[in-house]
């Protein structure tokens, strides 16, 4: 691929779309080493490999690519009926692998017609533009985003949801979702969707921990450790992981006996004991 223009991935470009006339002042050093941390050539050969692909097709051959041994435990819990709408709800350890892994199955097992709530960043890979319903937190898009969350609800689509917003942090030796977000009880409730919960395995590497918890200490509006992401792919790739399929819950369940919030640490915490 000596051809810039047919990367899809090109940090030189993207930072000088960026930071403009200040992208000079940027050392080559560090761009080159934020080239290195985001793959920037692997990615781009294996994109180049799968042009054309997209959706749940294009998810599957990134579990080839992972060459990760998925072992599902609880598949027969997957609804049989078509007809009927569901909000997937996942705990999100990896921040990479495990959504390309849920969207594999899941897709597969819908025939494709599936829909996440995907950060805005991810929805600009080519692939992923007819399942990603993006998030973004700031600018216009943000004024948009519950009328986008809204259609994406009352879609028929079954929804693919990691209600936590981030990939797990390690807080006093433990790894788990930070809080659940509230959404996905509120919008499951008024489109009657019942929410299947799953547990996925894995960790990422400590220094990834330790990147985002000096984020989180500093109040860093910008996520910083995200741009580790990708490396973190690469370190998982062909390593053993357990996806836990539980049973579905009722959105009738979800009454006013409790907050929304309350409910969504309960799915959370059905989550961690699968």
């Amino acid at each position: 691929m000596n051809n810039t223009t047919d990367k899809l991935i090109d940090i030189r470009r993207i930072i000088k779309e960026k930071a403009g006339n200040k992208a000079k002042f940027i050392p080559n050093v560090f761009i080159e080493w934020l080239r290195n941390i985001v793959h920037e050539n692997e990615v781009n050969e294996f994109m180049a490999q799968c042009k054309g692909m997209e959706g749940v097709d294009w998810l599957k051959r990134c579990v080839e690519f992972l060459q990760m041994d998925v072992q599902i435990v609880g598949h027969e819990n997957l609804p049989t009926d078509e007809a009927k709408h569901y909000t997937f709800v996942s705990n999100h350890p990896l921040g990479g692998a495990d959504g390309v892994i849920l969207g594999a199955i899941i897709g597969e097992h819908f025939n494709g017609n599936i829909r996440y709530l995907l950060n805005d960043i991810l929805t600009n890979l080519p692939p992923l533009k007819t399942l990603g319903i993006p998030i973004n937190k700031t600018g216009t898009q943000s004024r948009n985003l519950p009328q986008m969350v809204d259609a994406g609800f009352h879609s028929d689509s079954q929804l693919l949801l990691f209600p936590a917003g981030l990939c797990s942090r390690k807080k006093k030796g433990i790894i788990q979702d930070l809080p659940w977000k509230k959404t996905f009880i509120t919008k499951s409730v008024e489109t009657q969707r019942d929410v299947i919960p799953i547990h996925f395995s894995g960790r990422n590497s400590n220094r990834f921990y330790r990147i985002a918890n000096i984020c989180s200490a500093l109040h860093l509006k910008f996520n910083f450790a995200m741009l580790f992401l990708v490396d973190e792919m690469f370190k998982n790739r062909g390593k053993t992981v357990e996806v836990r399929i539980g049973k579905p819950i009722p959105w009738q369940t979800f009454d006013k006996s409790h907050t929304t919030n309350d409910w969504a640490q309960y799915v959370r915490d059905i989550v961690y004991k699968l």
